[in-house]
């Protein structure tokens, strides 16, 4: 009788476990573990990589433990943000409503002084790609405009508003140990990147202006400051602004500056992240730069930060990507062999891994240009300075939006066959944050440009420069290191394109050249990329 009852109890059972997996993942230090990404960083870092390798390895745990779990319970679909648009007396508060795990994620994150005048440029670069491996997260983006930001009001100082110095100060350096957070409301319902489209109207007020209209899509809803673009009055150009989103002593009130939230978006990805509707009635605005430059000014500050940053997050996305599929595949054991001892997942695998390394160099290369150069951050390309700062100026001006659009789309890709290694676990949330950074990576891709805007972008860019910077001189500084045979091929490649209708009128000649052209710009920024790799 004891011996059946036993067998009841026992029979069915499967003692089968993951917990040598997850012990092994949840271990795992991302960048101690990773010698590559510190290979690279000493590449780059040159006399101060021993300090900066100091500091990351004391900051590196937090990011791979506490505040990787913070992101992964911050996601869970029942902790969204939402609007919390009265209190209990009626009165208009629009609170942005949003988990404690994030809450405590961000103040840590904006704890670090990312961007404080006393943290060097390398290290900033390198605790933000570990950060960026948390995926979106609800605390990237916020970095990424905040960057935007201090980066405008340090390009266009403004001694007539004491306000805007206080504003730059409490985004970069802090106020009472508390980092402002930033955010860039430029998009509305009529023309998503097509700035010039934009009717929300700014009305002087003194020396400051006053906002009426509406921002459709504006990702940061909760942020202290925000970067807007508006008409002035009897205007028809752009200019940009800073919106505090309360004035002094209205933020214990919850007494917005002169605008309402309308709604929370709700997007495929990047869901943590507060994505608002506007209406503005009355805020009070401070102009920042050129009157009637607002375009320039957005684009070649704001968004051109914004576009590095999304390239160095694609980079972080892979690398975790081939972390966790490498130690999956490692541990899983089918029909008898480990997942990586299959040939074809062994060059799933590769190929995961060789795009995560050839991402990061080409994401160390890329700014490792903008930190070399003077005044990267431009309106234009100066027709005043000397003419090969001109071509390296323009370089990164090209690069980084083929970073944009190369790393997000490749990502993707990375994403999904990483998740693919998984097997039916990789879709299973609570199992992996992989499906919650592909969907991430996917609205990474039409933020600050979709790809077929930024293709053109490129094309009309190339072809306005020709005249003092040839196509074959763009191809040889660009791939400085690759074989002669390589540069021949793309300048080759490039030329011809050049003369064919890629921004013409629809045909059968111009669907068939703006196919080439996506395939030449995906090819061309690839070597690039592995130019990168082997030179580390």
């Amino acid at each position: 009788m004891n011996v059946t009852f036993q067998n009841q109890q026992t029979r069915g059972r499967n003692s089968y476990t993951f917990d040598e997996f997850l012990d092994r993942r949840s271990h795992l230090d991302w960048y101690k573990d990773d010698p590559f990404l510190q290979k690279a960083l000493n590449t780059f870092a040159g006399p101060h990589y021993e300090q900066i390798h100091h500091e990351l390895l004391n900051f590196s745990p937090a990011v791979s433990s506490q505040w990787n779990l913070l992101a992964e319970r911050a996601a869970r679909p029942e902790v969204r943000p939402y609007m919390l648009h009265y209190d209990a007396f009626n009165h208009r508060i629009d609170r942005v409503v949003r988990p404690m795990e994030t809450l405590q994620l961000e103040k840590e994150v904006f704890g670090e002084g990312l961007f404080s005048s006393s943290m060097q440029a390398w290290e900033s670069f390198a605790k933000r790609m570990l950060i960026h491996q948390l995926g979106e997260a609800g605390v990237t983006c916020p970095l990424t405009c905040t960057l935007g930001l201090i980066a405008l009001l340090e390009q266009y100082p403004n001694e007539d508003h004491p306000e805007l110095r206080e504003i730059l100060q409490h985004t970069k350096e802090g106020r009472n140990g508390d980092f402002a957070i930033g955010a860039q409301f430029m998009t509305e319902i009529q023309g998503g990147s097509d700035l010039p489209a934009n009717v929300l109207e700014a009305v002087p007020d003194g020396k400051n202006y006053r906002l009426y209209g509406n921002k459709f899509f504006c990702s940061v809803a909760h942020a202290d400051y925000s970067v807007v673009t508006a008409k002035i009055s009897g205007t028809d150009t752009v200019s940009t602004f800073i919106v505090p989103s309360w004035l002094p002593g209205d933020k214990e009130k919850e007494k917005r500056n002169g605008y309402e939230i309308n709604r929370i978006k709700w997007k495929m990805g990047t869901a943590e992240l507060p994505t608002g509707e506007i209406q503005y009635d009355g805020a009070q605005a401070y102009q920042v730069g050129p009157a009637g430059k607002g375009v320039a000014v957005a684009v070649g500050i704001v968004l051109t930060l914004s576009r590095l940053e999304i390239g160095i997050a694609c980079a972080a996305f892979m690398l975790r990507a081939a972390r966790e599929a490498n130690l999956y595949g490692d541990f899983r054991t089918v029909f008898g062999k480990r997942v990586k001892d299959y040939p074809l997942s062994a060059r799933t695998l590769k190929r995961i891994e060789n795009a995560a390394q050839r991402t990061t160099t080409g994401a160390f290369k890329i700014y490792d240009l903008f930190l070399r150069l003077d005044q990267p951050l431009n309106a234009g390309i100066p027709v005043d300075q000397p003419l090969e700062l001109r071509k390296q100026l323009f370089n990164l001006r090209e690069l980084i939006l083929l970073q944009k659009i190369c790393t997000t789309s490749e990502g993707a890709e990375v994403l999904r066959e990483a998740i693919s290694v998984f097997g039916g676990h990789g879709v299973m949330e609570e199992f992996s944050s992989l499906p919650r950074i592909f969907r991430d990576i996917v609205v990474n891709e039409q933020w600050e440009g979709p790809r077929n805007l930024l293709l053109t972008q490129i094309y009309r860019d190339i072809q306005r420069v020709a005249d003092w910077y040839p196509p074959a001189d763009f191809v040889e500084n660009v791939l400085a290191g690759a074989s002669k045979e390589t540069m021949n091929r793309f300048t080759e490649q490039l030329t011809d394109l050049l003369q064919r209708p890629v921004c013409g009128e629809v045909s059968d000649a111009s669907l068939e050249a703006a196919e080439e052209w996506d395939t030449f710009c995906d090819s061309f920024f690839k070597a690039y990329q592995t130019i990168a790799l082997e030179e580390i």
